[in-house]
């Protein structure tokens, strides 16, 4: 008995299958130009109001972004882009204070980590309903020492004396 291939049939079922995964190769081609350094700013603009919350995230994350575009994108809807928004080198101080003040503690854990944040939105967190983020900001070397000083007093252990060390720290480093 011999078989028979319909061809045709076959045919039809890659023509499907190829079709089908146009949007998945669309959607990757949206997120790999979200963060090429060589994508220009109008699309860079363009691809911040994409459905997709990873091509909002890299457009979060490239160095060409414009700050005013990262500080509307610390406002997105996703956690992730708001983080993505936070570890860029070139977010400005304003943006910095929104995110100080963001209500997922994710995002404020990271934004009390970040090196280049600026002492200002570090002394928000100092205030913040999370011992976890206020000992963050305790161990961050932007915290002012009068940031420092009122973190001495943390109901929380571990944050006042994160904060006890830091300031022996730098009054070592002073020379003190």
């Amino acid at each position: 008995m011999a078989v028979t291939y319909h061809y045709p049939a076959l045919w039809g079922l890659m023509l499907i299958l190829a079709t089908q995964s146009l949007p998945a190769d669309e959607l990757e081609q949206r997120r790999r130009e979200a963060a090429h350094p060589a994508t220009g700013v109008a699309r860079l603009q363009e691809l911040a109001r994409d459905a997709d919350w990873e091509v909002r995230q890299r457009v979060s994350r490239n160095r060409r972004t414009p700050t005013d575009l990262l500080h509307r994108l610390a406002g997105d809807a996703h956690p992730q882009v708001r983080i993505g928004v936070a570890t860029h080198l070139d977010t400005e101080e304003r943006t910095f204070l929104k995110l100080a003040r963001d209500p997922d503690p994710s995002v404020r854990s990271v934004v009390a980590r970040f090196e280049y944040v600026p002492a200002s939105a570090l002394a928000i967190l100092a205030g913040d309903a999370e011992g976890e983020i206020r000992y963050e900001v305790a161990r961050n070397w932007n915290t002012s020492p009068a940031t420092l000083r009122q973190l001495r007093d943390d109901p929380l252990p571990e944050v006042s004396q994160m904060a006890q060390l830091s300031l022996a720290r730098r009054r070592e480093e002073a020379g003190e």
